[in-house]
């Protein structure tokens, strides 16, 4: 008798939902940096100079809650003061701070980057961009917000994200952990 497929299910009870797709910015990488590991916190030799340093792990996983083993996590975000890694932002980037990093996802479904916690720029509430791929394919590109910050209202890009199951998926608190802070997200494929 075939197994009856029964969809995973979120905290909450629900059919998990693919994570919602949001736009790359202006600012994904020109160039890759040479030092493209998940170790934000370190560009080759050097270290930010500002940032409180975080951690920002998660899985990967389909419709029905399955590990996407073997794909690759992209982060990038702005330093402490609000500058990204970018020709657009002028060269006043932390070199310190990697910016950009990528993680392989291991057979549980997990990724983690060591970071900083997510600054806010003109315009912007904090964030981190997030891109998932196989290879040279993009499955999603989407982005992270903080818990609890007060500029997620008046963030445009926040807003849009008409329901509230989808906005408490992108939402992601950091909170402390032994080594600083954490902050955890599930993304979610339709694959």
């Amino acid at each position: 008798m075939p197994a009856l497929w029964l969809p995973a299910r979120g905290q909450d009870g629900a059919p998990l939902r693919p994570t919602v797709s949001q736009a790359e910015g202006p600012f994904y990488p020109v160039r890759l940096p040479a030092d493209g590991d998940a170790d934000l916190l370190r560009n080759g030799t050097r270290m930010p100079r500002r940032g409180q340093p975080a951690q920002l792990e998660g899985r990967l996983v389909d419709l029905r809650g399955r590990p996407l083993a073997g794909l690759q996590v992209e982060i990038w975000q702005c330093d402490a003061d609000g500058h990204y890694h970018h020709p657009g932002d002028g060269d006043q980037a932390d070199p310190g701070f990697q910016g950009w990093g990528r993680a392989s996802v291991d057979g549980e479904g997990r990724w983690r980057f060591r970071t900083i916690r997510p600054a806010p720029y003109t315009g912007r509430t904090p964030h981190i961009h997030v891109k998932v791929k196989d290879g040279r394919r993009e499955l999603l590109t989407t982005q992270l917000y903080v818990a609890g910050e007060p500029g997620n209202e008046r963030d445009g890009l926040y807003r849009s994200i008409r329901d509230p199951r989808d906005r408490a998926a992108l939402t992601v608190a950091f909170e402390p952990g032994p080594q600083g802070l954490v902050g955890q997200a599930r993304l979610v494929l339709d694959t």
